[in-house]
């Protein structure tokens, strides 16, 4: 088997939303430069994804010099948000978390808001060192994270995913399949792996970054979203739950946090420190 090296690397910059595919990244201690810096919520502050608003898939966000965002859509004009101005901030739920962000104004909330036929605001992270804490039971003091689900980074590699497209392949919807690695929206992509590999990894390398795996990634109903017709199915999570279950989990990737800064770039070395 060949040595483990970066395959690709995904940023989105508006949480739910596609993104795109850099060569290289800047890796910051709260994740990718840029990544899930933007949010949209509903009228009482609550996020929105792609769980209850698949349409989501369709919009794709790409980072702009000093934060900016340009945003396109289907049958719609691209739009620019430059990162709002300092000052009064909204609180919008995450999960279980509270979190202070800027609003980004009317003109992205209209956009947003007749793109997915519901009345949506968009707001910036303006602080991610200080803003949000990552969840303190796998976490050190002081570490944070942007508006990702959980944990700065996310972690998969090819040969897991052809590991589950032969498994799905031989299930009960074999035409649900193969699923390409965009249903599970990682950040960093491995290749040169054995199938399952990352299950043990506790400390990995990627060029000049080292990452902490802080635990395992629970799969919700975004992985059986088809992300560029935002179609569902009801793969991969028939297949995950008879072959990745892990008490109430159905694994696919490993989530990370950075123990220290750097830059990655595709074709970087992967070397499992632990």
């Amino acid at each position: 088997m060949s040595k483990p090296v970066l395959h690709s690397i995904h940023v989105y910059p508006l949480k739910a939303a596609a993104g795109y595919d850099p060569h290289e990244a800047v890796v910051e201690p709260w994740g990718p430069a840029g990544d899930r810096r933007w949010v949209l919520t509903d009228d009482k502050n609550r996020i929105i994804t792609q769980r209850a608003r698949p349409r989501m898939a369709l919009v794709r966000a790409e980072t702009l010099a000093g934060g900016a965002i340009l945003v396109s859509a289907p049958g719609r004009e691209p739009l620019t948000v430059p990162v709002p101005e300092p000052g009064g901030t909204t609180t919008v739920e995450i999960w279980n978390d509270k979190v202070e962000a800027v609003p980004a104004g009317i003109a992205a909330d209209a956009w947003f808001s007749d793109f997915l036929g519901i009345p949506v605001r968009l707001a910036h992270l303006d602080d991610p060192a200080t803003r949000r804490p990552v969840d303190p039971q796998f976490a050190r003091p002081g570490e944070t994270v942007s508006f990702a689900d959980g944990y700065p980074l996310l972690v998969t590699t090819l040969a897991s995913l052809d590991a589950l497209n032969t498994l799905i392949a031989q299930g009960d919807r074999p035409e649900e399949g193969p699923l390409p690695m965009n249903r599970f929206r990682p950040n960093i992509v491995v290749d040169g792996t054995a199938a399952w590999a990352e299950d043990g990894w506790s400390r990995i390398a990627v060029g000049e970054v080292v990452l902490r795996v802080a635990k395992m990634c629970g799969r919700c109903v975004v992985t059986t979203t088809d992300q560029t017709t935002a179609e569902r199915g009801r793969e991969p999570l028939r297949t995950l739950a008879r072959h990745r279950r892990f008490g109430d989990k159905l694994v696919f990737g490993q989530n990370l946090v950075p123990e220290s800064p750097g830059s990655v770039r595709v074709g970087d070395p992967v070397r499992i420190l632990e």
